[in-house]
């Protein structure tokens, strides 16, 4: 059984009742995608990743998701839930390091039907070494296999990158990153807001993309006050997250297309 601890973030956000309700769930979480709760796949693909030893569920209720069409995870020894306060991020930083999440820890989100244990497996080694580290996808890396699909681009000067909501904290000091992003949090869809939390170095030569998307994460856990690394991954749907029809709409194709691949 591997080492770490996986926290699966399957909160309710504001606006996101709408989607939910259009599927017939209560939370986006739950909603199907190849025929399954996104929740119970992306919790199939931690259990098959040699790394990850336990996995827990963070949301409001987080019980009440481990029932019905997900009852078996309620069921399975390595799956805890814990109920997560008024800030995901800020949970996650009382979760992480203790007995319930022991150090180290990997965070991703229950929206990410498209995750793989080898997107896992490859992130978990380039974290290696770091505090805190983040995944993030090239864009030509996107499109070459899915033109046109719509991203929140980060831009720098080696290129524009998609998060893959892919997050380790390896040691107490991650915390800083934890406590920094609580903060940052209602901003996490405007780039500029968020680099703005880091100081105006940092922000200008984001601006005029003058740096780097690895000098900007050394230079960002400098300034939160620990070692933070950007790991680049060479999979296009490790950046394809649930928040949106259209992105649902493109997760079931994908699917299919690997149902169709294993036939």
């Amino acid at each position: 059984m591997g080492e770490w601890t996986a926290i699966v973030l399957a909160g309710r956000r504001p606006g996101e009742n709408g989607f939910a309700a259009a599927h017939g769930v209560a939370a986006k979480a739950l909603i199907p995608a190849g025929g399954e709760p996104m929740l119970g796949r992306v919790a199939r693909t931690l259990l098959a990743s040699p790394s990850v030893g336990r996995i827990v569920i963070l949301a409001q209720q987080a019980e009440t998701l481990l029932a019905g069409e997900l009852g078996w995870m309620a069921d399975e020894p390595r799956i805890a839930a814990a109920d997560a306060g008024d800030g995901i991020s800020a949970s996650v930083g009382r979760l992480a390091g203790t007995a319930a999440a022991p150090w180290p820890v990997l965070v991703t989100t229950a929206d990410h039907p498209l995750l793989r244990p080898e997107m896992v497996e490859t992130f978990i080694a380039g974290a290696a070494g770091a505090d805190a580290a983040f995944a993030m996808v090239e864009r030509s890396t996107i499109e070459r296999v899915h033109p046109g699909t719509s991203r929140t681009w980060l831009k720098a000067a080696d290129g524009h990158y998609s998060g893959a909501n892919l997050f380790a904290l390896l040691t107490p000091a991650s915390r800083r990153g934890t406590d920094f992003w609580a903060r940052a949090e209602k901003d996490r869809k405007r780039t500029l807001k968020l680099l703005s939390f880091l100081g105006p170095a940092i922000l200008l030569r984001a601006v005029t993309r003058t740096i780097s998307l690895e000098a900007a994460a050394e230079r960002a856990g400098r300034k939160i006050g620990l070692r933070l690394k950007a790991v680049r991954l060479p999979y296009a749907e490790a950046a394809i997250d649930v928040d949106k029809p259209a992105d649902l709409e493109l997760a079931e194709r994908i699917l299919a297309a690997r149902r169709a691949l294993t036939a």
